[in-house]
């Protein structure tokens, strides 16, 4: 008889599943499919971690995001992706909680003295942001000094929705495109060896397929989900803020859900 993984091992019961998000449209991007289908069987919570914009100035990088978007002010952009995810998850019959951190384009840090006044802020906020640019901070890889209290804050807020939903298993992010804020999130997932399942992170592994050999060093192995993909592109849409940034054209690549479980342990 085949050893079965992790996920198909819950899958033959009915016990609630945890997933955490980084952004306002992850669960869906990557999960979307899946989500939709165990819904039905069992209580499905949706936890994102980073929801919210701070005011302007703004970095360049952050401005170039809110420009691709379909509102050009960060505080109403913000309210909008929140109010489309629970739209969205409520719809296919999703819990969703928002954990209310700061989103990476948008996190300041502490000044330094020098840069201590309010005219330095708005002639270059690149200075009093923890990461000032997309592609030389965000998905470099590196998660700043500055975040670690942060990451503190957060794997109390995830240890206390793990306890209160008794959640079977706990997905989170593979950190394919190495997004600083899914890495952060995939850390916190780690922290619970026995319930994690990661997930690829959708539609970067469109452009970078997952490391296979982070993933078979760390003990976990690849499986698959491909029923209701069709559904889950319908549901991509309704991210309106963000679907046309995110894929232009309208194109949304119809791609099986991958996810990396532990590796089987046969007996004998």
């Amino acid at each position: 008889m085949p050893v079965r993984s992790r996920v198909e091992r819950s899958m033959a019961g009915n016990a609630p599943w945890l997933f955490l998000s980084p952004h306002l449209d992850d669960a869906v991007l990557s999960c979307g499919a899946l989500l939709e289908a165990q819904a039905k069987e069992r209580e499905i919570i949706v936890a994102t971690l980073f929801t919210e914009a701070q005011p302007s100035p703004h970095t360049r990088a952050a401005r170039s995001f809110m420009r691709q978007c379909t509102i050009p002010d960060a505080g109403e952009l913000f309210e909008a992706r929140q109010s489309e995810d629970r739209a969205v998850l409520e719809a296919m019959g999703v819990h969703s909680i928002h954990l209310g951190q700061v989103d990476a384009l948008f996190r300041r840090r502490r000044k330094p003295p020098m840069v201590g006044s309010s005219a330095w802020d708005r002639l270059l906020p690149e200075l009093t942001h923890r990461y000032p640019t997309y592609r030389f901070d965000i998905a470099m890889g590196r998660i700043a000094k500055g975040d670690h209290a942060l990451i503190r804050s957060l794997g109390a807020a995830v240890a206390t929705l793990v306890a209160e939903t008794e959640a079977e298993l706990l997905f989170c992010p593979a950190g394919v495109g190495k997004h600083v804020d899914h890495l952060i999130t995939r850390q916190l997932g780690q922290g619970y060896p026995e319930h994690v399942v990661m997930y690829s992170d959708f539609p970067y592994d469109v452009a970078t397929a997952p490391d296979q050999r982070l993933m078979s060093k760390m003990g976990f192995v690849p499986w698959t989900w491909d029923t209701g993909l069709n559904a889950k592109q319908a549901r991509i849409r309704e991210y309106a803020t963000q679907a046309d940034a995110l894929f232009p054209g309208g194109n949304i690549p119809r791609k099986p859900e991958t996810y990396f479980v532990p590796a089987p342990v046969r007996a004998g």
